[in-house]
């Protein structure tokens, strides 16, 4: 998952064209059996960040008691259903992501800023660690003005306390949520089919004073 590549979002004059169809992709999550496109329990939520590699970071999220399901896919960018290899290219914008579907009840959005915080470096522009690109952008992409609200407020602790550690601002892309393209069912719950497979996030060791403290 190493690629070297620009560092410029393409515009829409230069952006590749993309498909009418979504891409095939898993019905069920692997780990959980759950559906990945609903219907999910009612009064239920979702959320959607960027952090690197999505491979590890779903299992991240996957792992946290009140997340219902998990998907990963490919948001924020211009091309419509864009393949992995068309991403990959840095012309498509987009970033790869993972939606969180979650029980407000069990566990809080604050809980989830958390979680994609500490687990990784939000200061590293268009890249994270050895992913370089585009594709590799840190992102919160809200629901509605409750979670933006959230995203900024936990954004701005955290540069903070990055600050306070000697550690440069924030580049995170927060922006209303655009739309989700899932990914193809072979990137679905990949480190659950894999494990041995690549991981390529990592923290700053850095604690983020919002949420209850839950463990990554």
């Amino acid at each position: 998952m190493l690629f070297s590549k620009s560092a410029d979002l393409p515009t829409a004059d230069t952006a590749l064209p993309g498909r009418d169809q979504p891409l095939t992709t898993d019905e069920v999550h692997f780990v959980s059996g759950r559906p990945l496109k609903g219907p999910h329990p009612e009064g239920f939520q979702s959320a959607v960040f960027g952090m690197g590699c999505f491979w590890g970071v779903e299992r991240v999220f996957w792992q946290l008691p009140g997340v219902w399901v998990t998907s990963v896919g490919y948001a924020g960018g211009i091309t419509p259903n864009p393949t992995y290899e068309e991403v990959c290219t840095g012309r498509t914008g987009h970033t790869e992501a993972v939606e969180v579907v979650f029980n407000p009840e069990e566990i809080t959005y604050d809980d989830l800023l958390k979680a994609f915080w500490e687990n990784h470096d939000p200061t590293q522009g268009m890249r994270q660690g050895g992913d370089t690109g585009t594709q590799y952008r840190s992102a919160i992409y809200y629901a509605d003005d409750a979670q933006k609200a959230a995203a900024e407020a936990s954004r701005d602790a955290y540069a903070a306390a990055l600050k306070r550690v000697g550690m440069g601002p924030i580049t995170t892309e927060i922006a209303p949520r655009p739309t989700y393209y899932f990914a193809e069912a072979y990137h679905q719950g990949y480190l659950a089919k894999n494990p041995e497979g690549y991981c390529g996030i990592g923290g700053t060791g850095v604690a983020c004073p919002v949420g209850i403290g839950v463990d990554a």
